[in-house]
């Protein structure tokens, strides 16, 4: 997804964030599985209870947002991003967009304003998320739900790349070309992480962890996918990592 937050980074990062040839767009099936964790944490709309505001902070082109949308009916979905060539694009995919972006002044909304954040594959590419983190915790309202996807730094081919000594998926040492590892894309990614580092970060940043979940990587090749989706059991060697956080009620 593109990332809301690259100011403070090199002048040339939004550049390439910018972009229209950087891939924005993450895969379907990450996307389900984050969104049918979502539904169950925020339930049915309806019968008495008011909508949850739901934004998508980083939503990109709004696919993720939008692969979430069936699931999530009757409930109100924001997709926000900084990136103005990104959100007209999600403007086709959902029914509200806003720019905004997690450093400088914030995205534009209250304190305690969500129920819930979707934050998908965007803290890869932070700058400071730290920082962001803080955002999202100011936007949330306390018990609201934060979803957050990042890639698995441990995934289970990575394990056995860096035991060959070849660079891991998902790493990157250069915004012009792809060295040392697998693949051909450069998407920006800045930071690592995996289930250990992750879980203590948010929960550093003030968040407890409800729980951690699994989701494979769609650019797998597609011999080895059946083995990819196998790993999703342990959440600590799937490609991608899916987290369900809160922030607490005090």
């Amino acid at each position: 997804m593109t990332t809301t937050g690259a100011r403070h980074g090199p002048e040339g990062l939004r550049d390439f964030y910018e972009d229209p040839l950087v891939p924005v767009s993450s895969g379907a099936e990450r996307g389900r599985r984050q969104a049918l964790m979502l539904a169950r944490a925020l339930g049915p709309a309806g019968g008495g209870r008011a909508p949850a505001t739901v934004l998508d902070i980083g939503c990109g082109d709004g696919t993720a947002a939008a692969t979430a949308l069936p699931y999530l009916s009757g409930h109100r979905l924001i997709g926000v991003d900084w990136s103005q060539d990104a959100l007209r694009r999600a403007a086709t995919r959902l029914p509200l967009v806003v720019r905004g972006e997690l450093s400088g002044a914030g995205p534009p909304f209250a304190d305690g304003a969500a129920d819930a954040v979707l934050f998908s594959e965007v803290v890869e590419h932070l700058v400071d998320p730290d920082a962001a983190l803080d955002e999202l915790r100011r936007v949330l309202r306390p018990g609201g739900h934060l979803m957050l996807s990042t890639p698995n730094l441990a995934a289970w081919y990575n394990r056995g790349l860096l035991l060959a000594g070849v660079q891991p998926v998902f790493s990157e040492v250069s915004l012009r070309g792809i060295h040392g590892r697998p693949g051909s894309q450069v998407v920006g990614h800045l930071r690592l992480y995996t289930a250990r580092a992750l879980r203590g970060f948010l929960t550093a940043a003030g968040f407890e962890v409800v729980r951690m979940a699994g989701a494979p990587y769609h650019d797998v090749p597609r011999p080895l996918r059946p083995l990819d989706r196998l790993a999703c059991r342990i959440p600590s060697l799937a490609s991608i990592l899916l987290v369900h956080a809160r922030r607490p009620e005090r």
